[in-house]
């Protein structure tokens, strides 16, 4: 087993056996074997070029659509520290660091009056992570604002992505696996109607239809092609379904709540048994949009 004194001196903060409970929106997570946050891209890229071969390398934002198993990841977590958070503008473009929360970019565009960022106030993730899986809410995605982003691969090898690069598609890019969004250049547009007025009416929409406050991931599953996930759910009779703390919301049955002490293992338990009930409902396979990682 590797140790932590064969791991590269960096200029960021490493630890070993770290519980990432407190990062989780489930509230419920296991912990990773090694924490690294580097100081900066330098840091990164020197850290990435010069850990030992075959170590696993896991990069983490907001963990809004993660769900770690108690088992925990053998292998680095990295994560996203102050200087991965800087935005800049230049017109109507904003470069962006990886762990800038979709929030923030969307308000700094609010009071810039720049358009099409409104449905990123409904992303409680970072700009990185939903780069990789093209999130979007209200029937809008990042990629559509997208210029180019800039990643490193797990090897520390430096790659850039123009928007035609990505293929992007629903909870889709052909971003590689084994890369990590550092930076993104994201356009707006200038618009005549109220951008505070459209944010407002979003959010009330969140408000009544999603159960904010819970401790939850967000959608757990994606829509299949001509289906809404949450209506195949309900058809299927899984509003409300528990196993120990894990539930169904009664609000959204898209959603999974953690009720107070749920294991990652019921998360995931109750998660299967809803894609089974589906299943045998009405013939259609649900696949997890929440990324699960480590062992049970």
């Amino acid at each position: 087993m590797i140790s932590l004194k064969e791991l590269p001196e960096v200029k960021g903060k490493l630890h070993e056996n770290v519980s990432l409970s407190k990062r989780s929106f489930f509230g419920s997570a296991g912990s990773a074997r090694f924490l690294f946050e580097p100081l900066n891209m330098d840091d990164l890229v020197f850290f990435l070029r010069n850990i030992p071969q075959g170590l696993n390398v896991i990069p983490l934002g907001a963990m809004s659509n993660v769900l770690v198993r108690s088992g925990g990841i053998d292998g680095v977590v990295i994560v996203f520290g102050e200087w991965f958070k800087k935005i800049y503008e230049n017109d109507e473009i904003f470069e962006v660091g990886c762990a800038v929360p979709c929030t923030k970019l969307s308000t700094l565009a609010m009071d810039r009056e720049l358009g099409g960022f409104e449905f990123m106030m409904g992303i409680p993730g970072t700009i990185g992570g939903a780069l990789k899986m093209n999130a979007g809410c209200f029937g809008s995605s990042i990629c559509d604002l997208l210029v180019e982003c800039e990643g490193v691969t797990s090897e520390g090898e430096i790659k850039w992505f123009k928007k035609k690069d990505l293929n992007a598609g629903y909870r889709h890019t052909d971003i590689p696996n084994d890369c990590i969004i550092t930076r993104a250049w994201l356009k707006g547009t200038p618009v005549k109607y109220s951008i505070p007025k459209k944010v407002n009416e979003l959010m009330a929409q969140r408000r009544d239809s999603q159960p904010l406050g819970a401790m939850t991931c967000g959608s757990v599953f994606k829509n299949p092609e001509g289906f809404k996930a949450w209506q195949l759910i309900e058809e299927a009779g899984c509003r409300g379904l528990k196993i120990g703390d894990a539930q169904v919301s009664e609000k959204h049955c898209n959603f999974i709540v953690n009720n107070g002490e749920a294991t990652p293992e019921d998360i995931e338990n109750l998660g299967e048994l809803v894609i089974q009930k589906v299943l045998d409902s009405c013939g259609v396979r649900l696949e997890w949009e929440i990324v699960r990682l480590g062992t049970k």
